[in-house]
């Protein structure tokens, strides 16, 4: 792979019977990037994502993270990718400062090293106030700020959000896109979904338009606009 491609998705296919969700996509992803992965309900993005973050498996092509396959290193890719899923995972009847240390566990991390951890991922999504707090007492942008900062807790190089910033007010919208974007400045591969086209265009260095399971066009938003002669994302799907 290029010296700055992260991700090789080649050729994956995934079927869940006679349909066919994915049918042979492939692009890259890149260090320092912040990939938009978008498409109407349907398009196969789910789909991919859950392949990316190792929880199902494709029925056919692969995908090299960091020169590892999803196939064959299954364990390595998986200590190196932090997954925000779309649906906030979280024990309400727990603290935050529990969640963020049971799932630190879960990562393997222990003593100084799941201390810091945990510290640096209160301080980074601003939940200083809160993490003492039932997370059944949070408000729905502190439930998604939580959220993301357990997928980020083992600093992967790899993170996969989907849908970061739905149903979040508007402060912590603003911290959880600054802090997508410091990761971006630190070197990490970002994939990013949502259904804001407004969002896409703000944070995504590229983008790629999947469609019926296939990739209809990749490439950054500009040359995206000129191919389709549109003014927005938004008016792409219109």
């Amino acid at each position: 792979m290029p010296e700055d491609t992260f991700v090789k998705v080649k050729n994956l296919k995934k079927s869940y019977g006679n349909v066919e969700a994915l049918k042979g996509i492939s692009f890259e992803i890149k260090r320092g990037e912040i990939l938009g992965i978008v498409g109407p309900n349907g398009a196969g993005k789910s789909t991919f994502f859950s392949i990316l973050a190792t929880i199902s498996k494709a029925n056919s092509g692969d995908i090299i993270v960091d020169g590892k396959s999803i196939t064959k290193d299954k364990q390595y890719i998986k200590k190196n990718i932090g997954y925000v899923p779309q649906e906030i995972a979280l024990y309400y009847s727990l603290s935050g400062w529990d969640n963020l240390n049971f799932w630190a566990g879960i990562y393997g991390l222990s003593g100084k090293e799941k201390r810091v951890a945990v510290e640096n991922a209160i301080s980074d999504m601003n939940l200083q106030d809160v993490i003492k707090r039932r997370v059944d007492t949070y408000s729905g942008g502190m439930k998604r700020r939580l959220n993301i900062a357990i997928g980020l807790l083992h600093n992967p190089m790899l993170i996969i959000m989907d849908e970061p910033l739905v149903g979040v007010d508007i402060i912590s919208k603003r911290k959880i896109m600054d802090k997508i974007l410091k990761l971006k400045l630190e070197g990490r591969a970002i994939v990013f979904s949502s259904h804001s086209t407004d969002e896409v265009e703000k944070l995504c260095d590229r983008i790629v338009l999947l469609e019926e399971g296939r990739v209809k066009t990749c490439g950054k938003l500009d040359d995206i606009l000129k191919e389709y002669n549109k003014d927005s994302l938004e008016d792409i799907f219109i």
